[in-house]
Protein backbone atom coordinates (compact mmCIF):
# COMPACT_ATOMS: atom_id res chain seq x y z
CA UNK A 1 0.00 0.00 0.00
CA UNK A 2 1.62 3.05 -1.10
CA UNK A 3 2.58 5.76 2.19
CA UNK A 4 1.89 8.90 -0.25
CA UNK A 5 -1.33 10.40 -1.04
CA UNK A 6 -2.86 12.73 -3.00
CA UNK A 7 -5.01 16.12 -3.10
CA UNK A 8 -5.89 16.83 -6.65
CA UNK A 9 -6.94 20.78 -7.17
CA UNK A 10 -7.89 22.88 -10.01
CA UNK A 11 -4.98 25.14 -10.31
CA UNK A 12 -2.09 23.17 -7.67
CA UNK A 13 -1.89 19.27 -6.37
CA UNK A 14 -1.19 18.75 -3.04
CA UNK A 15 1.09 15.75 -2.28
CA UNK A 16 1.79 13.84 1.61
CA UNK A 17 4.47 11.24 1.64
CA UNK A 18 3.78 9.37 4.81
CA UNK A 19 7.35 7.86 4.94
CA UNK A 20 8.49 11.63 6.09
CA UNK A 21 5.61 13.18 8.35
CA UNK A 22 6.64 13.03 12.11
CA UNK A 23 3.37 14.80 12.67
CA UNK A 24 5.37 18.82 13.37
CA UNK A 25 1.39 20.42 12.59
CA UNK A 26 2.61 23.18 10.61
CA UNK A 27 -0.45 21.91 8.17
CA UNK A 28 -2.91 21.86 10.95
CA UNK A 29 -2.25 25.12 12.44
CA UNK A 30 -2.56 26.64 9.49
CA UNK A 31 -5.10 29.30 9.47
CA UNK A 32 -7.34 28.61 7.08
CA UNK A 33 -9.40 25.21 5.79
CA UNK A 34 -6.42 23.82 3.48
CA UNK A 35 -5.41 21.37 5.96
CA UNK A 36 -8.68 20.15 8.39
CA UNK A 37 -8.13 17.03 10.83
CA UNK A 38 -10.78 14.66 10.87
CA UNK A 39 -12.30 15.83 7.11
CA UNK A 40 -12.15 13.75 3.89
CA UNK A 41 -10.20 14.85 1.82
CA UNK A 42 -8.03 16.34 4.69
CA UNK A 43 -6.47 18.60 2.47
CA UNK A 44 -8.61 20.65 -0.07
CA UNK A 45 -6.46 22.53 -2.54
CA UNK A 46 -9.13 24.73 -4.21
CA UNK A 47 -10.47 26.50 -0.93
CA UNK A 48 -7.65 28.71 -0.77
CA UNK A 49 -5.42 30.84 -3.83
CA UNK A 50 -2.71 28.90 -4.58
CA UNK A 51 0.06 31.30 -2.77
CA UNK A 52 -1.04 30.42 0.07
CA UNK A 53 -0.89 26.20 -0.40
CA UNK A 54 2.74 26.76 -1.58
CA UNK A 55 3.62 28.83 1.59
CA UNK A 56 1.58 26.20 3.64
CA UNK A 57 3.34 22.78 2.42
CA UNK A 58 6.75 24.55 2.04
CA UNK A 59 6.63 25.25 5.93
CA UNK A 60 6.63 21.40 6.48
CA UNK A 61 10.38 20.71 8.08
CA UNK A 62 10.95 17.07 7.35
CA UNK A 63 9.72 17.34 2.99
CA UNK A 64 6.55 15.14 3.63
CA UNK A 65 4.03 18.12 2.00
CA UNK A 66 4.94 18.97 -1.90
CA UNK A 67 2.82 20.32 -4.53
CA UNK A 68 2.76 20.76 -8.47
CA UNK A 69 1.36 23.75 -9.73
CA UNK A 70 -1.15 24.02 -12.91
CA UNK A 71 -1.08 27.39 -13.32
CA UNK A 72 2.03 27.93 -14.76
CA UNK A 73 3.39 29.19 -11.51
CA UNK A 74 7.49 28.31 -10.38
CA UNK A 75 7.43 25.24 -8.45
CA UNK A 76 9.90 24.90 -5.57
CA UNK A 77 13.42 26.51 -5.85
CA UNK A 78 16.04 25.95 -2.89
CA UNK A 79 16.08 28.10 0.14
CA UNK A 80 18.84 31.41 -0.59
CA UNK A 81 21.45 29.29 2.24
CA UNK A 82 21.38 25.58 3.06
CA UNK A 83 21.22 25.52 6.76
CA UNK A 84 20.80 22.80 9.45
CA UNK A 85 18.97 23.86 12.49
CA UNK A 86 19.72 21.46 15.97
CA UNK A 87 16.24 20.99 17.19
CA UNK A 88 15.62 21.08 21.14
CA UNK A 89 15.92 17.21 21.92
CA UNK A 90 15.19 16.33 18.41
CA UNK A 91 15.94 16.20 14.79
CA UNK A 92 18.56 18.00 12.50
CA UNK A 93 16.29 20.39 10.10
CA UNK A 94 18.24 20.40 7.17
CA UNK A 95 17.11 23.13 4.20
CA UNK A 96 18.55 23.87 0.83
CA UNK A 97 19.60 22.21 -2.36
CA UNK A 98 20.31 18.99 -1.22
CA UNK A 99 21.28 15.47 -1.96
CA UNK A 100 20.72 13.29 0.89
CA UNK A 101 22.17 9.44 0.56
CA UNK A 102 19.43 7.18 1.51
CA UNK A 103 16.26 9.21 -0.09
CA UNK A 104 13.98 7.43 -1.94
CA UNK A 105 14.04 8.22 -6.05
CA UNK A 106 10.23 9.65 -5.05
CA UNK A 107 10.78 11.33 -2.03
CA UNK A 108 10.77 14.70 -3.89
CA UNK A 109 10.17 17.03 -0.71
CA UNK A 110 13.64 15.78 0.83
CA UNK A 111 15.39 17.82 -2.07
CA UNK A 112 14.54 21.14 -0.19
CA UNK A 113 13.72 20.08 3.38
CA UNK A 114 14.57 16.82 5.54
CA UNK A 115 14.12 15.79 9.24
CA UNK A 116 17.42 13.82 9.73
CA UNK A 117 17.59 11.55 12.72
CA UNK A 118 20.05 12.31 15.14
CA UNK A 119 19.29 10.24 18.47
CA UNK A 120 20.51 7.01 16.43
CA UNK A 121 16.74 5.47 17.74
CA UNK A 122 15.07 5.88 14.20
CA UNK A 123 13.73 3.07 12.02
CA UNK A 124 13.79 5.03 9.29
CA UNK A 125 17.53 6.47 8.92
CA UNK A 126 18.84 8.19 8.07
CA UNK A 127 15.12 10.55 8.55
CA UNK A 128 13.70 11.19 11.76
CA UNK A 129 10.33 8.97 13.08
CA UNK A 130 9.69 10.86 15.99
CA UNK A 131 11.77 7.29 17.96
CA UNK A 132 13.71 10.26 20.00
CA UNK A 133 10.87 11.16 22.10
CA UNK A 134 9.69 7.20 23.29
CA UNK A 135 13.57 7.06 23.69
CA UNK A 136 14.58 10.14 25.87
CA UNK A 137 16.73 11.65 23.78
CA UNK A 138 17.79 14.85 25.53
CA UNK A 139 19.69 17.54 23.52
CA UNK A 140 19.00 21.06 24.24
CA UNK A 141 20.37 21.95 20.65
CA UNK A 142 23.43 24.31 21.86
CA UNK A 143 26.46 24.67 19.49
CA UNK A 144 29.54 25.30 20.79
CA UNK A 145 32.11 25.11 17.52
CA UNK A 146 31.74 28.35 15.10
CA UNK A 147 33.64 26.98 11.68
CA UNK A 148 35.87 28.88 9.29
CA UNK A 149 32.27 31.29 8.42
CA UNK A 150 32.59 30.60 4.84
CA UNK A 151 29.12 28.72 4.96
CA UNK A 152 26.53 31.17 4.25
CA UNK A 153 25.76 30.62 0.34
CA UNK A 154 23.94 28.37 -1.92
CA UNK A 155 24.56 25.23 -3.87
CA UNK A 156 24.38 21.73 -3.49
CA UNK A 157 24.36 20.28 -0.08
CA UNK A 158 25.59 16.52 -0.05
CA UNK A 159 24.85 14.57 2.90
CA UNK A 160 26.25 11.17 3.11
CA UNK A 161 25.61 8.36 5.25
CA UNK A 162 29.07 6.76 7.34
CA UNK A 163 28.18 2.78 7.79
CA UNK A 164 27.87 2.32 11.44
CA UNK A 165 29.11 6.31 11.42
CA UNK A 166 28.19 9.87 11.45
CA UNK A 167 26.51 12.03 8.55
CA UNK A 168 29.32 13.63 6.53
CA UNK A 169 28.09 17.22 5.19
CA UNK A 170 29.61 18.62 2.20
CA UNK A 171 28.49 22.06 1.00
CA UNK A 172 28.30 25.58 2.49
CA UNK A 173 26.01 25.36 4.93
CA UNK A 174 25.01 27.35 8.35
CA UNK A 175 24.27 25.56 11.46
CA UNK A 176 21.74 26.96 13.41
CA UNK A 177 20.57 26.70 17.31
CA UNK A 178 17.54 25.62 18.94
CA UNK A 179 17.41 29.26 19.91
CA UNK A 180 17.77 30.40 16.37
CA UNK A 181 21.47 31.42 16.60
CA UNK A 182 23.82 31.08 13.49
CA UNK A 183 26.44 29.13 15.38
CA UNK A 184 28.68 27.78 12.68
CA UNK A 185 29.15 28.33 9.32
CA UNK A 186 31.44 26.70 6.59
CA UNK A 187 31.88 23.78 3.76
CA UNK A 188 31.80 20.27 5.52
CA UNK A 189 31.06 18.72 8.89
CA UNK A 190 31.01 15.03 10.45
CA UNK A 191 27.37 15.31 12.10
CA UNK A 192 26.58 12.91 15.00
CA UNK A 193 23.69 10.39 14.46
CA UNK A 194 24.26 8.05 17.22
CA UNK A 195 22.92 10.23 20.30
CA UNK A 196 26.18 9.50 22.03
CA UNK A 197 28.72 12.27 20.93
CA UNK A 198 29.73 14.39 23.62
CA UNK A 199 30.25 17.43 20.92
CA UNK A 200 26.70 17.53 19.50
CA UNK A 201 25.95 18.08 17.12
CA UNK A 202 29.04 17.07 15.86
CA UNK A 203 30.81 13.49 15.92
CA UNK A 204 33.31 12.66 18.33
CA UNK A 205 33.78 9.21 17.57
CA UNK A 206 31.44 7.81 20.22
CA UNK A 207 29.38 5.49 17.81
CA UNK A 208 32.40 3.28 17.96
CA UNK A 209 32.74 3.12 21.59
CA UNK A 210 28.37 2.78 21.88
CA UNK A 211 28.51 0.10 18.92
CA UNK A 212 26.08 2.07 16.68
CA UNK A 213 24.78 0.15 13.98
CA UNK A 214 23.34 2.17 10.54
CA UNK A 215 23.85 1.89 6.85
Amino acid sequence: MSQKKQYPGKDIDVEWDGRLCIHIGECGRSKGDLFVGGRDPWCQPDVTDVDNVVDVCQRCPTGALTYTRHDGGEEETPAAKNTVVVANNGPLYVQGELQIDGAAEDMEGVKFRAALCRCGLSKNKPFCDNAHEEGGFVDRGAVGETGDGNGGAAGPLRVKRVANGPLLVNGPFEIVTSSGRVAWSGWKAALCRCGLSKNKPFCDGAHRAGGFEAE
